[in-house]
């Protein structure tokens, strides 16, 4: 099995590479999927994200407010000052590879030539690179980052400039991380020829899976 971490700042694109990869045959498991469940009322972490942030975060059924979580987190974009996004990564980064880490081995253990690919945007700056074979990275331009993601939270631009520039600065530069990955996938142009680009690699991932038996 070939355990690979696919990973890249804010709204570049690294969701639609997983799905892309997925189609073709890889299985893919999102680590923002696995916070969204550790965070429903009963699960350690949503007891202990609580406990820090206070009861301010949550909606009036207990759950977690994600957007207020984020405010409480990376402060409010307006604002300069020092932000919480550290203390919010202490708690949930730990438990989230830990199942990582759980869903990789159960996925070895069912298929011995899988493609496991992990998605996730923190993956270097939280340590977690090690746990892979292989490290994709998807970049794209800051403009293109911003557009993306005024689009899907149906924000004005300048809104979400603020919001994308916040979290960029709790994250490394592409540049950074490119230094640090296997493969790029460059998602500045269209989606066809993303597409294009992991078509290409697709095989590559295959063929090193194999060898890994």
């Amino acid at each position: 099995m070939l355990k690979v971490g696919l990973t890249g700042g804010i709204a570049s694109g690294k969701s639609v590479v997983g799905e892309m990869l997925a189609t073709l045959g890889a299985h893919l498991i999102q680590a923002d999927h696995i916070a969204h469940e550790l965070m429903q009322p009963g699960q350690a972490v949503y007891d202990e994200v609580v406990q820090h942030f206070g009861k301010a975060i949550l909606n009036p059924d207990g759950s977690v407010n994600r957007p207020k979580l984020a405010e409480a987190a990376f402060g409010q974009p307006e604002q300069g000052g020092a932000t919480r996004v550290q203390e919010l990564n202490q708690i949930v980064h730990p438990a989230v590879i830990r199942r990582q880490d759980e869903w990789m081995a159960d996925m070895g253990r069912h298929d011995p030539h899988a493609i496991a690919v992990v998605e996730a945007a923190l993956i270097i700056e939280a340590g977690a690179a090690e746990r892979f074979d292989r490290l994709i990275v998807v970049t794209c331009s800051e403009e293109q980052r911003v557009r993306r993601y005024a689009e899907r939270l149906k924000i004005d631009t300048e809104r979400a400039r603020r919001e994308v520039q916040r979290r960029m600065a709790a994250q490394l530069p592409d540049s950074a991380k490119i230094t640090r990955a296997d493969y790029v996938i460059d998602n500045a142009g269209s989606l066809d020829a993303t597409q294009a680009q992991v078509q290409r690699l697709y095989p590559t991932l295959k063929a090193e899976a194999e060898r890994k038996l």
